[in-house]
C-alpha cells in the first residue's frame, strides 16, 4: 500500500508502514474531535430576537420555506428550539449557532449610510453563497449579500474556524432565497 500526497503539484510517495501510522493518527484526531463535538449539546430553548420588523409578503413566504428547509444538524450540533416558536430563526448547538431571516440590510451595504464602505468590507462566499463577514467579540456575524431578502447566521468563536456552519446551510439558502436584481440569472425570466 502506497499513500500519495500531493503537494504544489509534485509527488511524495510514503511507505506502507508510515501510511498506516498516518492514517492511525488522522482516525484518532477524528474521532477525538466528533467526542468533542457530538455531545453535550444544550437542548433547552435558545433566546433568538426575531427581525423586526417582521419579514411580510414574499419575504414572510420565503423565509418559512427556509425555516421547513433547514437541516436538523448544522456542523455536526443538533438543532434547538428557540423562544417564542418564530418561524424567522433557528438554533444548533451550545453555545448556539442562530439564524435569523428577513434582518435589515446591515449598514455596510447601505449606500449612504456612514459604515458604508464597498471597499473595506469583508465579504466572502461559501458554496455559492455570498456573505458580508462582521467579526464581534467572541462570534462572527455573517450576512447573506447577494439575496433579495437578508439571512444572518451568528456563529461563536467556540466553532472556529466559524465558517464551517454555512456550509450546511448553503444549499438550504440557495433552494429558498431569491438572488437580488443585481446577481439574478437573467435566463429565469
Amino acid at each position: 500500500m502506497t499513500l500519495t500526497v500531493r503537494r504544489g503539484g509534485g509527488r511524495s510517495a510514503v511507505g506502507p508502514r508510515r501510511a498506516g501510522l498516518a492514517a492511525a493518527a488522522l482516525l484518532l484526531a477524528c474521532q477525538a474531535a466528533l467526542a468533542g463535538c457530538s455531545g453535550g449539546d444544550a437542548t433547552g430553548p435558545v433566546e433568538v430576537a426575531p427581525p423586526s420588523p417582521a419579514p411580510s409578503g414574499e419575504a414572510d413566504e420565503v423565509c418559512r420555506a427556509l425555516a421547513d428547509a433547514l437541516p436538523e444538524r448544522v456542523d455536526g450540533h443538533d438543532r434547538r428550539p428557540t423562544e417564542g416558536d418564530s418561524p424567522y430563526v433557528a438554533a444548533w448547538g451550545d453555545p448556539a449557532v442562530t439564524l435569523r431571516c428577513g434582518v435589515g440590510r446591515p449598514p455596510e451595504m447601505t449606500p449612504g449610510d456612514p459604515e458604508y464602505d464597498p471597499y473595506t468590507t469583508d465579504m466572502m462566499a461559501v458554496n455559492e453563497v455570498a456573505w458580508l463577514v462582521d467579526e464581534e467579540d467572541g462570534r462572527v456575524r455573517f450576512t447573506t449579500s447577494e439575496s433579495k431578502y437578508f439571512v444572518e447566521v451568528v456563529v461563536p468563536d467556540d466553532y472556529a474556524p466559524e465558517v464551517n456552519p454555512l456550509l450546511d446551510l448553503a444549499d438550504p439558502i440557495l433552494a429558498t432565497v431569491p438572488p437580488d436584481e443585481l446577481h439574478a440569472d437573467p435566463a429565469a425570466d
